[in-house]
This record gives structure tokens, sequence and C-alpha cells, in this order.
């Protein structure tokens, strides 16, 4: 039987959080490594993640890197200890976690990568992941729906240079907008590197970086807000009124929000998010952010207790497309993704068991 391992020990012999470890009593099969044990997603996936590695009958054990490198290989070695012959890692850096990837494979553990691509080290055997180019698609052509003139003012933001995500978000939405960033429909009013690359369709990875640096959140709610504020405190007269916002994320959508929301020469804003979190969807219920794309973290836990199944039974897990990590190919099956706003949220939310009705007012 599964039983829980005493966080306590957990906490001094290994220095890395953890949330449970079941199959205590016996080796640890699957090993899981979230990036942090402060956000309610990884609270979240990492319970569902046991959950059903537990109802498989494999035994498993979940640690938090908290955001440090090092913490992440050193979790991988207490994995490796532990007997786990699969790690299923989301890297808080995409880079830095490739130390932590070819540790685990020369150990002979096959590695999952999960939600974030783990880049530059030919030691990911596999990639569970919505599909985040076309994230970055959906809320770019969410956005050219709702531009209903030419010369809207359009403002671009980012998550983390350090995450392989926001890259592949941003290469998304530009290729979406791009098109109309150059017949004039949109105006871009927040970073000069994107208005001098506005005629290229494909960018260069140091193309994309050299927009990012300017328009980054480094996903942090506080660094969202103030990045709008500065923003529009700078913007040229005419780059405000009714705005249309390219957010990377619901929490850097709330926060740029409430930015926009708060200057009296924004007349309106059109701003995408993509997660579902409980608190956006509140904001788009009440008219505070357009639109969300819901990434259902029940088929992506799915998905890649699925692959964990398929290695330790000698199988391999299925594949319909791949994703270079500057390295390699790396195998991949992306899982669906639903577009929700006002009008259909509750379908999308509650009546799907995503969300109980009783998270929200006014539904």
């Amino acid at each position: 039987m599964n039983r829980p391992l005493a966080i306590g020990i957990a906490f001094a012999v290994l220095s890395v959080p953890v949330l449970f470890a079941a199959g205590a009593q016996e080796k640890t099969a699957a090993g899981i490594i979230l990036p942090s044990k402060d956000e309610p997603r990884w609270i979240q996936d990492g319970t569902r993640l046991l959950e059903a590695l537990k109802k498989n009958g494999i035994s498993s054990e979940i640690l938090f890197s908290q955001g440090d490198p090092a913490r992440e290989k050193a979790a991988v070695a207490a994995l490796i200890s532990a007997g786990a012959k699969v790690i299923i890692i989301c890297p808080s850096d995409s880079s830095a976690a490739a130390e932590a990837a070819d540790k685990a494979h020369a150990a002979g553990v096959k590695v999952i990568s999960f939600d974030r691509l783990i880049r530059d080290s030919a030691s990911v055997d596999y990639y569970v992941t919505f599909d985040s180019v076309a994230v970055g698609a959906a809320e770019g052509r969410y956005l050219v729906s709702k531009a209903t003139a030419k010369g809207t003012s359009l403002y671009l933001y980012a998550g983390a240079a350090s995450d392989e995500n926001t890259f592949q978000l941003f290469q998304g939405a530009w290729g979406v907008l791009q098109p109309k960033i150059q017949d004039g429909t949109f105006v871009i009013r927040n970073s000069s590197e994107a208005v001098a690359l506005q005629g290229t369709a494909d960018l260069s990875r140091d193309e994309e970086r050299r927009i990012i640096a300017q328009i980054t959140t480094n996903w942090n709610f506080s660094d969202a807000r103030s990045l709008a504020e500065a923003n529009l405190t700078a913007a040229p007269a005419g780059g405000k009124g009714s705005v249309c916002i390219c957010a990377p994320n619901d929490g850097t959508a709330r926060a740029i929000a409430d930015a926009f929301a708060a200057d009296r020469e924004v007349t309106g804003y059109t701003i995408t998010g993509q997660g579902a979190e409980i608190a956006s969807i509140q904001y788009i219920i009440d008219g505070r952010q357009s639109m969300t794309v819901l990434k259902d973290s029940r088929v992506l836990v799915e998905d890649a207790v699925g692959a964990a199944v398929a290695y330790l039974h000698g199988g391999v897990p299925p594949q319909t497309t791949s994703y270079y990590n500057g390295r390699i190919e790396v195998p991949s099956k992306p899982s669906i993704l639903t577009i929700v706003a006002k009008d259909n949220v509750k379908a999308a939310i509650v009546d799907s068991g995503y969300w109980p009705a009783g998270n929200f007012a006014g539904l």
C-alpha cells in the first residue's frame, strides 16, 4: 500500500520541499520535480500526478526545485537514489535543467519534460505539453478578431526569457499578428525592437530574444504591472484609447489589465491570457479580461502519466510531432486546447467540471 513520506525527514535530508510521496515503503518508480510549491498551479498538478500514478500502481515521489537549478539537480540525485526509473521534470529554467536531465539519463532514467521543454540536452525522452505555439497563435487570432479599425494600438508582453514556452508563445502570436502589423491594422506601442522587425514574418531566435528583452514580465505579476504602467507613461499621443494587449498568461494578464484599467486615457482594452485560473475566469465574467486559453491540466497529467506507464512497461508513448530543443528533436503529442471567453465560460469551465460554479460570482 502507498503511504505518505514524512515531510520533515524529506526537508532535512534533501533540502528540497516535498508535497507528497507515494510508495515510501518501496522503491520509488516515478519521480516528479516541479518548479514551485508556492503557486497553486503546481500544487494542483503535483497532486493530480501523484493520484494518477497511484491509480496505475506506480510508487512515486514529488519534489520542488523552487526555481533553483542546483536544487533541481539535487532532486534528480535523490530520486535516482530512491530507485526512480522515470522522472517527470517541469524545469524552472529550460536551459539550466539540461544538467539535471543529463544526470538522470546517465543513470538510465527516462526523462519526461512536463509543460516546459528542457533545452540544450540530448537526454530528454519525451515532452508532455500543450502546444505553446498554438496557444500564442490562438491569442493572436483573438486580438485580430477584435481589431475593428486601422491603427489599433498594440501592446506586446512576454514571459521569462529563461522559459522555452515564452519563445514558443511569442512565435505563435507573432505569426498571426505580424501580417496585421505590417498592413497597419495594429501599431506596436511598447517595443522598438518589434517595430524595427515588423516586416519580418519569421523571426530568428536572436530576433525574438531582443524583442522579449523589452517586453518580458518574468512571469512576475508585480513586474508585469510595473512594465505596463511604464509603457503607458511612455505611450505617444494616440497610443491609448481602445487598445489590444497580447498578454502571455492569466496572472500577467490580470496585472496588466489592472494597469490599463487605471489609466483614464484608455477607453477600452482587449487582453489575452492562458491558463484558465480561477481569478482570471472571474475577470472574464466581470469583463476585466477578454479571453483565456484553457490548458486542461487534467489532460496534461493524463498524458504525462501515460508516458511514464509506457516507459515503465518497456514501451514508448505516442508521438504526433516533435520539438527541437537545441540538441535533438524531442518526441511529443500535444494536449488539446480550449478557447474561453465570456460567451462560453460556463460551458467550458463549469459544465466541463474544470472548476465548480461556487468559485465564481455573477456566472
